[in-house]
């Protein structure tokens, strides 16, 4: 059995004027995430660490933001190609671990949707999915609420 684990890392910047998307849901914020694409930081997480097991390196390389295809693309829908590359390359996603750090807003009330819909997208059980938040303490740019950072941990296994 071929195990690989794989790690992502993401952060955008607020910006006035856009829609803050996390794990695909719309949650209510002042400003939004600034970026290409919908700016999902952590669906941006988890994809680079899937990339990062598949050793296919990360999503700039898959989803470049030079190109007008991505703009304003829906990070799900990505989520799903990539998960999709993972099955076409022989393996199957066993478990997925995600920290979000974001002094504001407050994520707790929308976990749940978060993990059910990048499970769905990956075409996997809610179970294997992990979503948890935390703030900085106010410290650095997510202290400051300048951006949301966002971290990911994903275990493949050839199928």
């Amino acid at each position: 059995m071929t195990m690989r684990i794989g790690h992502g890392f993401d952060v955008h910047a607020f910006a006035p004027g856009r829609r803050c998307v996390l794990g695909g849901v719309d949650v209510p914020c002042e400003r939004g995430l600034l970026g290409h694409s919908d700016a999902d930081v952590l669906a941006h997480a988890l994809m680079d660490a899937i990339l990062g097991a598949l050793r296919e390196g990360d999503i700039g390389k898959l989803f470049p933001d030079t190109d007008p295809a991505y703009e304003g693309a829906d990070s799900i829908e990505l989520l799903r190609r990539v998960a999709a590359l993972a099955a076409k390359k022989g393996f199957e996603i066993v478990d997925c671990d995600c920290t979000v750090a974001a002094q504001a807003p407050k994520l707790g009330p929308y976990r749940e949707q978060m993990r059910k819909n990048m499970a769905r997208a990956m075409g996997v059980a809610v179970d294997s999915v992990g979503v948890k938040a935390t703030t900085t303490e106010r410290l650095g740019f997510v202290g400051r609420k300048e951006g949301i950072a966002a971290w990911a941990v994903c275990i493949l296994q050839k199928a």
